[in-house]
């Protein structure tokens, strides 16, 4: 097993023991060497003495893994799974080899080994979660609730491509898409596994991409669909029962399920929703603050993970990462030109919350350094605090 074993090594004895007796363990019974296997933020390389997690924190995780060739160089497609585990709890999963995936066993052999596990009869083959990074996995995941994850995981729960084949033939759109779509068919997942027939996707929301009104006159209607506040309205009525913090999880969800469970129909639906967020003038800087804050920080730190440029994603342990696919960094990309009309609202609107365009401005710092863009023009000197015409920053309330 790769790492997770340096964070335990340096921990409080007592707390070490504290976390074994609440954290939750995942136990995972004949799982094969060089499988790819990971837990929220934290990706290994299968060894021989491998038998899960221990120490996990209670609340919601994101579980994924590919069977490896016998070389170790080719994998077969990612299948993922969300879970929320509960203080002290034992889940276990067996791997089946004809299907090449984890499976639930009966509820009597689950207790036994539950047991076994409190015992700590499989603690020395059990890998340490590592606390280390856990908390870049709550910046991930802090909206994700149980409820949202019900409402939206697929019959049996397992996100995987090979369930995805179908719906993909006519979903990309653009080039980076359908780059995304081969390099997520082919290139380091040349393992051929059946696709399945049936089709089992997540039950997301939809999100229309325009306002269609039948009593409203073109010029109104061209209005509307400039600014999105409406449409997001609707949206939040529609599908979310006005609560803000079921479609920021929804947004978390997608992101998790693309970037760590490489599914290109979350990617489609993560790009609906940041689209729908990024296409609103009137929400943010009036009706709806506090949630733009929460997204604006919720996608600074999806950004933050998913797309630097480490030498640690470029080796060839992270095997199926497609972080840093050159197409991401691309002026093409919707992102861009998205992202420079939202700071165009922020930055010159005449009062603005404080929050908010603090949370706008490491944004656009993140895209600038990160993707290397340059997100300036009309917005250059409306940023500057001693320019007479920057912004008016007020503190709301409750934000």
């Amino acid at each position: 097993m790769a790492s997770g074993g340096g964070a335990a090594a340096r921990m409080d004895p007592e707390l070490a023991t504290e976390l074994v007796r609440k954290g939750s363990t995942l136990l995972l019974l004949d799982v094969p060497q060089r499988t790819l296997f990971g837990i929220d933020t934290q990706i290994f390389s299968v060894g021989p003495k491998f038998k899960g997690m221990k120490m996990v924190p209670p609340g919601p995780h994101f579980v994924y893994y590919c069977s490896s060739s016998r070389s170790g160089n080719e994998f077969a497609p990612t299948v993922g799974f969300f879970l929320t585990t509960q203080q002290s709890e034992v889940i276990v999963r067996k791997w089946d080899a004809q299907e090449e995936r984890l499976i639930k066993l009966s509820e009597e052999e689950e207790i036994r080994y539950s047991e076994a596990v409190k015992r700590f009869e499989f603690d020395d083959q059990l890998g340490p979660y590592n606390l280390e990074s856990y908390g870049d996995w709550k910046q991930l995941s802090n909206y994700l609730s149980q409820s949202a994850i019900e409402r939206l995981e697929p019959i049996g729960g397992e996100i995987t491509i090979a369930w995805e084949s179908s719906w993909m033939d006519k979903a990309p759109q653009s080039d980076m898409e359908r780059r995304l779509m081969e390099q997520l068919r082919e290139s380091k997942f040349a393992k051929n596994v059946p696709v399945q027939s049936e089709r089992r996707g997540c039950y997301y929301t939809s999100i229309p991409a325009s306002v269609k009104h039948k009593n409203v006159s073109g010029g109104d209607l061209t209005a509307l669909n400039l600014d999105k506040t409406s449409l997001l309205e609707s949206v939040l009525d529609k599908h979310y029962q006005g609560q803000e913090d079921l479609l920021l999880g929804e947004l978390q969800f997608t992101f998790i399920a693309f970037m760590m469970g490489q599914s290109l129909e979350a990617f489609m639906q993560w790009k609906a929703l940041v689209s729908l967020l990024l296409s609103c003038s009137e929400a943010p800087l009036h009706t709806r603050t506090n949630m733009f804050v929460k997204f604006l920080r919720t996608f600074y730190y999806q950004l933050k993970h998913g797309f630097q440029r480490t030498q640690d994603s470029r080796s060839e342990d992270a095997g199926n990462s497609l972080f840093l696919d050159e197409a991401w960094f691309s002026r093409d990309i919707f992102l861009y030109r998205l992202s420079k009309d939202f700071f165009t609202v922020v930055f010159e609107a005449s009062v603005v919350d404080g929050d908010l365009l603090s949370w706008a401005r490491k944004l656009k710092t993140l895209l600038e350094t990160t993707f290397g863009w340059d997100l300036e023009d009309n917005a250059v000197n409306l940023i500057d605090e001693d320019d007479e015409f920057a912004p008016v920053v007020v503190e709301m309330d409750g934000s």
